[in-house]
């Protein structure tokens, strides 16, 4: 039987898990708890706890590649993602990476992705162009998920100029791009951040089925209810990411009864039931 597409794991999971939850897997040793911290020889076992405790609860886990380079701990990654596709096989797993290169170049990043990880998705710069995307699509049924508007304050700097040609701003040309002529194969989909809540409903509106991919709530302060009220669709996938409130729910937070894993569950239940609410009636 082929292996399922990237769209169809996340309605997969979505289904099975009653989810739009994603946890963000950004380990940062100083942040874990005793006896693992500022350890970094312990990112495989603070990631793979959270992901036991947690893989019943969401629509997908994105492990964040820079903290696993910076601590020279890339072979933990790789562990990572072998032992998520052991423990929860129907959850995909989106590499963020946020790549942005040409020619063979992007080639290599996507085998690094895709092959070396094993990645189901990976969310890359569409700031070059094209070609800085087709050749991930090489790669049949990955996702490619791209930054469009993001959740930063000054992202605005760039992603709402408006174009001459048209007077659209320029994450508006990125979405229509993406739901349009980019998408030859079916593998695009967008970074929203949950901060902009009216730019993720234009970003809908341009893009009604593409997969949403909203970072920005929990620690960065995002409204969740209105993010799901402004990028809900039937059949249209959200994945709102959360990392550090859940992550670190049972070490720097209120919630330390039981073990950091126990903690991180409670803050994924609380974040998913609160996201499955605020569905619009439609």
């Amino acid at each position: 039987m082929p292996k399922a597409n990237f769209v169809q794991q996340l309605a997969a999971a979505e289904a099975a898990n009653t989810s739009m939850l994603c946890v963000g897997l950004d380990p940062e040793p100083a942040r874990f708890p005793p006896p693992w911290r500022d350890d970094p020889r312990r990112i495989f076992d603070f990631c793979a706890a959270i992901v036991d405790a947690t893989k019943d609860l969401v629509i997908a886990f994105k492990p964040q590649i820079a903290y696993f380079g910076a601590q020279r701990a890339e072979d933990q990654l790789e562990r990572l993602i072998a032992h998520i596709r052991q423990v929860a096989p129907q959850v995909p797993v989106i590499l963020d990476a946020k790549r942005g290169d040409i020619g063979s170049t992007a080639e290599q990043y996507a085998r690094e992705a895709f092959v070396r990880y094993g990645a189901d998705a990976v969310t890359l710069s569409p700031f070059m162009g094209f070609d800085s995307i087709e050749p991930y699509m090489r790669h049949d049924g990955r996702g490619l998920i791209l930054l469009c508007r993001t959740s930063n304050p000054s992202g605005s700097d760039l992603q709402a100029q408006v174009l001459q040609d048209g007077g659209e701003r320029l994450f508006e040309r990125i979405a229509r791009l993406a739901a349009g002529e980019w998408n030859r194969g079916g593998q695009l989909g967008l970074v929203v951040g949950a901060t902009y809540p009216r730019e993720v409903a234009r970003v809908r509106e341009l893009a009604p089925t593409l997969p949403l991919l909203i970072p920005g709530i929990g620690a960065q302060g995002g409204d969740a209810e209105a993010t799901v009220l402004a990028a809900w669709r039937p059949g249209a996938p959200v994945i709102v990411s959360s990392s550090r409130a859940v992550l670190y729910a049972g070490v720097d937070g209120p919630d330390t009864a039981g073990g950091f894993a126990d903690a991180a569950r409670r803050a994924a239940q609380a974040t998913r039931a609160l996201l499955h609410a605020a569905r619009p009636l439609r």
